[in-house]
C-alpha cells in the first residue's frame, strides 16, 4: 500500500529552533495548554473512578481493532441501507479523486467544510481549489488560519498558535482594517462572513468522530453550529472517515463520548453532538439530498498488522498534546505536518511509509516523560511507542555514530571504564571551559542545553573519603 508523499522541511532542529525563538508563541501554547490541562483535571475528576472507566475505553479500541474489517463492512452496508453512497479509499488520491468526481457531477462552485483533520492529512482543500472551487472553512479556527494561508498547529484548536492580536490582524484582511482584538467583535465579524456561504454552498464536507457500525449513523462532535449547517444545509454532504474511526453500537459510543470531551476541552459534553444516518427522508425537512460517506485507509491497513497497531484506537482528543512538555515549548508547526504532539510524532513516519523520511526523527523530539500516556483516556502507550520508533530508527544511523554509540555502550558496561570515563570528562570540561562547545560534534548538543560546571571533586570521591 502506498501513500502521498508527505514532504517535511526543513530539519527538525531547524523547525524547532525557530518555535522556540517566537516568544508569543510561546505564552499562546503555554496559556492555552494550562486551561485545558486544567479543565480536563476538574472533568476527569466526576468520574468515581476514571482509570476503571479508562481501562473500559481501551478494551472497547481493542475489541473495535480485533474485528475492524467486520465492523466496516456492516457499518458500510447500513449507510448504504439508509439511502448513502460509500466509497472505499485506499490512498489519499482515492479519496479526493471521489470527492472531486461528486463535485463534478454535480456542477459544484462552492463547498463549505467543517473541522476534518483527515481532509488536511489527504491534502482535500488543494485538490478542489485545483478545479475552481471555492473552499471555505466553517470551523472559526480554520477559517482563520484558512485566511491566513496557515495550517492547523493542534488537532482540537487549530489556532492555538496565534493570540487575539494576530487573528485580528487575519481577519482584516477580509475587514479591510476595522477589527479590534475583541474576541466577540472578531466572532460576530465570522460568524457574519459564513453565515452565507452555507446557503451558497453546493457541497458540505465533514469529518467524523465516530461511525456507529449498528445503524450506519455519522457522528459529530463539536463546539460550534457550523457542524450541523455544513452536514445539512447543502444539497450534497460528503463524510470523511478513517478507517479506525468506527464503534460497534451506541453503547460503545457512549463511553467515548463520556471521555472524548472531557479529555479535549474539559467539558462533560461538547455544545453540539450531531448523528446523521443517510441523506433526508421523505417527509423530513432538513438534510442533504445526496449523502456520501468516504472511508480512508491510507496506511492504516499497514498500522494494523505491525507493532503501533493500538495507535489506531486514538480518539484525536488532543490530551497528549496540551500535557507534552515538548508540544507546550514548540507548538504543532514544528512537528511538520498534519500531526503534532506525542501521537503525531508516532503516527507521521507510520503513515509516511517512506523508509528514510525526516518524519523518522520526530520519535526525538519527546523526553519520554510518560505524561501522554497518563493523559489519553483509552490508554495508548504512546511513550512505548516512541521507543519503538527510535528502535526502528536505530538500524539507519551513520557508521561513525554507531560505533561512537558501541564504544560508550563498551565503557560504561564496566565499572573501571565508566569511573575513568567520568573523571576525564571532569577533566576536559574543567579545563576547557565555555571553549568544549567547540570540540567536533559537541556543539549540536550543548546548542539546546545548558551544561552545568564541572565540580572540582565528584560526589562519590567526597563520599569515599568521608567528606559528608
Amino acid at each position: 500500500m502506498t501513500t502521498q508523499p508527505i514532504a517535511i522541511t526543513p530539519r527538525l532542529r531547524a523547525r524547532t529552533t525557530a518555535a522556540l525563538g517566537d516568544e508569543r508563541l510561546g505564552r499562546a501554547l503555554s496559556n492555552a495548554a494550562d486551561t485545558f490541562e486544567q479543565r480536563r483535571a476538574i472533568a476527569t475528576a466526576a468520574f468515581v473512578d476514571h482509570d476503571q472507566v479508562r481501562n473500559h475505553a481501551r478494551s472497547i479500541r481493542a475489541d473495535v481493532l480485533s474485528r475492524l474489517p467486520d465492523l466496516l463492512e456492516e457499518f458500510a452496508d447500513r449507510v448504504i441501507a439508509a439511502g448513502g453512497h460509500v466509497c472505499w479509499a485506499p490512498t489519499a488520491s482515492d479519496a479526493t479523486n471521489y470527492v472531486r468526481d461528486v463535485a463534478r457531477r454535480r456542477g459544484a462552485k462552492r463547498v463549505v467544510k467543517g473541522k476534518s483533520m483527515l481532509s488536511e492529512e489527504i491534502a482535500l482543500n488543494p485538490a478542489l481549489e485545483a478545479d475552481g472551487i471555492e473552499v471555505t472553512e466553517t470551523d472559526l479556527g480554520e477559517w482563520i488560519i484558512q485566511v491566513a494561508n496557515e495550517t492547523p498547529s493542534h488537532i482540537i484548536v487549530p489556532a492555538i498558535h496565534r493570540d487575539r492580536g494576530q487573528i485580528r490582524d487575519a481577519l482584516n484582511k477580509v475587514a479591510g482594517g476595522d477589527l479590534t482584538d475583541v474576541p466577540e467583535e472578531l466572532a460576530a465579524f465570522a460568524r457574519a462572513q459564513l453565515r452565507a456561504k452555507f446557503l451558497e454552498a453546493d457541497i458540505g464536507i465533514t469529518g467524523v468522530n465516530f461511525g456507529v457500525a449498528s445503524t450506519g449513523s455519522c457522528v459529530l462532535v463539536t463546539n460550534e453550529g457550523n457542524g450541523r449547517l455544513t452536514s445539512s444545509v447543502p444539497p450534497v454532504h460528503i463524510a470523511l472517515m478513517g478507517m479506525e474511526r468506527v464503534v460497534a453500537d451506541w453503547d460503545q459510543l457512549d463511553v467515548m463520548l463520556a471521555l472524548l470531551p472531557r479529555s479535549a476541552t474539559g467539558q462533560a459534553v461538547t455544545t453540539y453532538v450531531s448523528a446523521m444516518t443517510g441523506p433526508r427522508k421523505d417527509g423530513e425537512r432538513d438534510g442533504p439530498d445526496e449523502f456520501h460517506l468516504v472511508i480512508v485507509d491510507n496506511g492504516r491497513s499497514a498500522v494494523a498488522g505491525s507493532e503501533f497497531a493500538e495507535m489506531l484506537s486514538c480518539i484525536r482528543c488532543g490530551a497528549c498534546l496540551n500535557v507534552c512538555p515538548v508540544y507546550r515549548q514548540i507548538g504543532g508547526h514544528a512537528y511538520g505536518w498534519v500531526y503534532s504532539g506525542p501521537m503525531g510524532a508516532v503516527l507521521t513516519p507510520l503513515l509516511a511509509q517512506r523508509e528514510y523520511t525526516t518524519a523518522n526523527e520526530l520519535a526525538n523530539a519527546s523526553s519520554l516523560c510518560g505524561a501522554c500516556w497518563e493523559a489519553c483516556p483509552v490508554g495508548i502507550p504512546l511513550q512505548d511507542m516512541l521507543l519503538a520508533q527510535r528502535r526502528r530508527n536505530a538500524a539507519d544511523v551513520r557508521p561513525t555514530e554507531e560505533a561512537a554509540w558501541n564504544a560508550w555502550a563498551a565503557t560504561w558496561s564496566r565499572t573501571g571504564t565508566y569511573w575513568a570515563s567520568l573523571r576525564t570528562g571532569n577533566a576536559v570540561q574543567r579545563l576547557l571551559g565555555d571553549n568544549l562547545a567547540r570540540l567536533p560534534g559537541v556543539g549540536r548538543w550543548t546548542d539546546g542545553r545548558a551544561l552545568p560546571p564541572a565540580a572540582e571533586v565528584s560526589f562519590r570521591d567526597a563520599w569515599r573519603r568521608g567528606d559528608r
